[in-house]
């Protein structure tokens, strides 16, 4: 069954919501996209500025990291967004890192215990509830112009590695009731739907809060630097103190670099080793699994 997107409900949920007026969104809904990314850069090159924005609830060939398809079924949230943040060209991963916190920051203001998987996953009691693809273009090492991609499990089937909201916030309940009190059926799909007390009651919140959270999270990293926005990130990110092999080598996870690459404390038996070495790992050289939030 088709998952439809109000527009006049989510416009009055981001007006009521917005802390920022930073990114003037301009919203164009799709029921379906090979991908947000995709067609939001053919928007772009037709003359669409900051702040666009690309949402659909399918998309039929979705892109992740490094190039790999991201299944994106019916029932999920994919949206896309354009800045034009004006980094430099080797700081293109701290619209990722932003990205992620800023959208966990969101998240768990409505009471929903979000968490990074470094680089660019937000995670649910321990499994995986999105990821986040930026996709940027460099004119004189400066990043001109940038699309933000995001997808969330809302009502989507997921693999067993995933989780999406609306299942999570059945299981929770409303108000701290059990299971079972607070849902109710859609007559037509026989699935239950989150009842309206529930944090995220719909589709049209979550999509809300996620483009509030990739605003706040670019406010953070322009107006605030990368420094804050680096320990809000790892405040959030549930592989901090991971135990790690990299060739052989034992290691713990200690934190994220400003340009994203994992920072590693190697193990070593030398007693008179006064530091203990340390390597930086680039997103892709390492994947890390799944663990509680």
């Amino acid at each position: 069954m088709a998952v439809e997107l109000d527009q006049q409900k989510l416009l009055a949920a981001l007006t009521a919501g917005r802390e920022y007026d930073d990114l003037p969104f301009s919203l164009h809904i799709f029921d379906s996209v090979p991908s947000t990314n995709r067609t939001l850069w053919e928007l772009i090159n037709q003359g669409a500025g900051v702040g666009t924005v690309v949402i659909a609830t399918q998309q039929t060939a979705g892109r992740g990291q490094w190039g790999r398809q991201w299944t994106s079924p019916t029932g999920g949230l994919y949206l896309s967004v354009a800045i034009a943040p004006n980094l430099a060209a080797n700081a293109s991963y701290q619209l990722t890192l932003a990205t992620a916190w800023g959208i966990a920051h969101q998240l768990r203001r409505c009471g929903i215990s979000v968490g990074i998987k470094w680089p660019n996953d937000l995670v649910l009691d321990g499994r995986k509830l999105g990821g986040i693809l930026t996709e940027t273009k460099v004119n004189q090492g400066k990043i001109t112009q940038a699309v933000i991609g995001v997808g969330i499990n809302w009502s989507n089937p997921v693999p067993e590695t995933g989780i999406n909201l609306q299942s999570w916030q059945q299981s929770r309940g409303a108000g701290g009731r059990e299971q079972g009190e607070n849902t109710y059926t859609n007559s037509v799909s026989q699935s239950p739907i989150p009842h309206p007390q529930s944090p995220i009651p719909c589709l049209e919140m979550l999509t809300c809060k996620v483009l509030l959270g990739i605003e706040s999270g670019m406010a953070c990293l322009l107006q605030e630097g990368v420094s804050v926005l680096l320990s809000r990130y790892l405040e959030f990110l549930v592989n901090m103190g991971d135990r790690v092999y990299v060739n052989d080598l034992a290691g713990n996870v200690v934190g994220v670099t400003p340009q994203g690459s994992l920072r590693v404390s190697l193990e070593t038996d030398r007693i008179n080793d006064m530091k203990t070495p340390e390597i930086y790992l680039e997103p892709g050289k390492i994947s890390l699994g799944y663990r509680k939030s």
